[in-house]
């Protein structure tokens, strides 16, 4: 396992609850900075726990006019220590299609461009910034979902622009993660600088 993630999982295990019994860890970033990879590794470094994924909870018409949805559906069961369930929206078919159970864990994870907003920070117990410009994410992203989705693009660049100028998460980030050849480095974030 990489050094840098071992060491966070142990500083994030170490952080007392945020949200009832539960450390909500916000994995934030620009679309297609690597926030669902990192955070499926670092889920692995916790032991396998949850991830919560806000495209799971945005919608075409809603991409960031989630935060109800998700305080409903997900952070008042959890600050009660009860199990959340939430919708799983089909973006092909463009609907909630499902529903999914998220059991009370010592860590859950939440993963997404807006997860360190700030309707969610006083939930957070530590919020983890992707740190990849935001021009070289998108590019990713649109490798990554290929010339198909270009049209998607083209709208989800300036909705991205507009909530970040509105509700930026980067200035709140408790750390900072660059993906390196090698692994992942781990900074202080602006909001734990001196």
């Amino acid at each position: 396992m990489d050094g840098e993630l071992a060491s966070l999982a142990d500083r994030l295990r170490a952080l007392p609850p945020s949200c009832g019994p539960v450390r909500l860890i916000a994995v934030d970033g620009h679309a297609g900075s690597g926030k669902s990879t990192f955070a499926g590794r670092l889920a692995a470094a916790l032991g396998d726990v949850p991830v919560v994924h806000t495209d799971d909870l945005a919608t075409h018409e809603e991409l960031f006019a989630w935060s109800e949805r998700f305080r409903a559906q997900v952070l008042e069961p959890l600050s009660r220590g009860k199990t959340a369930r939430y919708g799983i929206y089909d973006w092909v078919r463009g609907e909630f299609t499902e529903e999914r159970e998220l059991a009370t864990a010592p860590v859950v994870l939440v993963e997404g461009v807006g997860a360190g907003r700030r309707s969610l920070r006083p939930h957070l117990a530590c919020l983890l910034w992707m740190e990849l410009a935001s021009e070289h994410s998108w590019e990713r992203g649109q490798l990554r979902d290929g010339p198909g989705l270009s049209a998607f693009w083209s709208g989800w660049i300036p909705a991205e622009r507009a909530h970040f100028a509105s509700d930026p998460s980067r200035p709140y980030a408790d750390f900072l993660v660059h993906q390196g050849q090698m692994g992942y480095e781990v900074l202080v974030g602006p909001s734990s600088a001196p």
